[in-house]
């Protein structure tokens, strides 16, 4: 598309996600909450609906809810009520789905998001309501029958409604990221998109910079990563602009994704509102959350994604891309916040973390619960090298791999048996190996002082041949220098 011609329109984006909750049982019912049980094994009379069934809410699913509340900085509703809305789906086993319809839990709030050019911006959080799941129908290639596993019907869900404040793809990516975050640090979903757990429709519409009302929105929806949520608000931002130019009018409909074609299909038309027939659900009385209810939940929040960042930029003066790495993953950030706890080396800390420890953890597809050294074992190496005890390079080479097939070690204990420690060595010794290193490399010295700098790494690596790695690195090379320099 020309871009000249994209320039005259505003994208206008909010966001709907679903977040399953990691509760032991459903939402209205004792059912176990399992994912990859067998198809229609975590089912009752209760989530079926029968008649004569009471349900009852989950008291964790309801707390799970206000913890996300807070962390999006919502109101908390004291008087929680619930509905029914109506309407026939397969997997829908009960003919409704028992949900939030006007006193939703969570109103008023907003989630800071960072762009890729280091810019802030806040969006809106309009509501967040707790409500069960649907089962799930599955078409299978040649078959003609649609086959039907409830197993999640009555999953506790909170859908995360965004205020219409996103205005591209990049920063639908990044409230999404957030949104995962959050919902990851908390402990309540495990944010995986592929297994469903985290679902997003997307609200896309367009109109001309300028306009006072916004234009015809499109819901979209089938998106199972953050990449093609890009992707479908991409195609979609310029599917409409397209008919906008050519004086057609955009439809109010829901669309699909298709992700191999990377565009949106017409699933069904919006025209005219859902006839949903809410009405309060008569099995449930309110919830009410208490002033000791509401103030259990505050102290029990952790550390957020955001306030780590604040304290790794501000307390320990990382980098923003630093950061950024260390506060992408819950596990990560909060494994080095304790590291920087035990070591005043924030810098080196953070090389480490997103050094050598994720490079391990990544090559053999591992968690932070299985690597094998404690956070004492990593703030010990780091002592090591501040304190001139073992250089950088035999620390990440030979004592750090050491350590993980031994980890019942101490760092120090291991640097010793290994023979790893730097020996102190006198300034005079050191000149005579550099002598030495000098004399055996004449055409080299002659290209350093031709004006070849960089080979000083070269006569860096002879010295700690010479010296079995255990020279003092600075001392090194600050006398190295002073002799090439002479």
């Amino acid at each position: 598309m020309d871009e000249h011609i994209k320039a005259k329109y505003q994208p206008v984006i909010g966001l709907e996600v679903h977040a399953q909750l990691l509760t032991r049982s459903k939402m209205y019912s004792a059912d176990e909450n399992e994912y990859g049980a067998l198809p229609n094994h975590n089912l009752s009379v209760i989530t079926l609906g029968h008649p004569g069934t009471l349900p009852r809410v989950n008291h964790s699913a309801i707390e799970f809810a206000m913890k996300m509340g807070l962390a999006t900085n919502c109101h908390i509703r004291r008087d929680n009520l619930f509905a029914r809305k109506n309407y026939f789906y397969p997997d829908l086993p009960k003919g409704y789905q028992i949900t939030q319809d006007k006193t939703p839990i969570c109103t008023g709030g907003h989630v800071e998001i960072r762009l890729a050019d280091g810019a802030t911006k806040q969006i809106g959080i309009t509501r967040i309501h707790m409500e069960e799941d649907a089962g799930k129908s599955m078409h299978l290639a040649g078959e003609t029958e649609t086959l039907v596993d409830l197993n999640r019907a009555g999953v506790p869900l909170i859908e995360i409604v965004s205020e219409p404040d996103i205005r591209d793809s990049e920063q639908a990516y990044a409230y999404l990221a957030e949104i995962k975050k959050l919902v990851q640090y908390l402990g309540i979903c495990d944010g995986n998109m592929e297994e469903g757990s985290l679902r997003c429709d997307a609200n896309v519409s367009v109109m001309l910079h300028g306009a006072a009302a916004f234009g015809t929105k499109v819901e979209v929806k089938n998106m199972n990563s953050f990449r093609n949520v890009q992707r479908a608000i991409e195609y979609e931002i310029e599917r409409q602009i397209e008919l906008l130019e050519a004086g057609e009018v955009i439809d109010s409909q829901t669309r699909g994704f298709d992700a191999p074609t990377g565009t949106t299909v017409a699933q069904r038309s919006k025209e005219t509102l859902n006839d949903y027939r809410y009405f309060p659900e008569p099995d449930l009385p309110p919830v009410i959350i208490d002033d000791a209810w509401l103030h259990r939940m505050q102290e029990q929040m952790p550390a957020l994604p955001q306030q780590l960042y604040a304290r790794f930029t501000g307390e320990l003066g990382l980098s923003d891309y630093d950061a950024s790495v260390l506060t992408a993953e819950k596990e990560l950030a909060l494994y080095f916040d304790e590291l920087t706890r035990l070591s005043p080396n924030a810098k080196a800390a953070a090389n480490w973390v997103t050094g050598p420890v994720k490079a391990y953890l990544n090559e053999r597809a591992l968690t932070l619960a299985q690597f094998p050294l404690t956070v004492q074992h990593l703030a010990d190496i780091i002592g090591l090298i501040d304190d001139n005890k073992v250089g950088h390079s035999v620390a990440s080479k030979q004592l750090f791999p050491y350590l993980l097939e031994n980890p019942t070690q101490s760092a120090a204990a291991a640097a010793e048996a290994q023979g790893l420690l730097q020996q102190p060595q006198d300034a005079g010794a050191l000149e005579a190996m550099i002598q030495q290193v000098l004399d055996a490399n004449p055409a080299k010295v002659a290209e350093y002082r031709a004006g070849k700098k960089s080979l000083t790494g070269m006569f860096m690596g002879e010295l700690m041949k010479l010296t079995g790695g255990k020279a003092d690195p600075k001392l090194a090379n600050q006398l190295l220098r002073q002799h090439l320099d002479g």
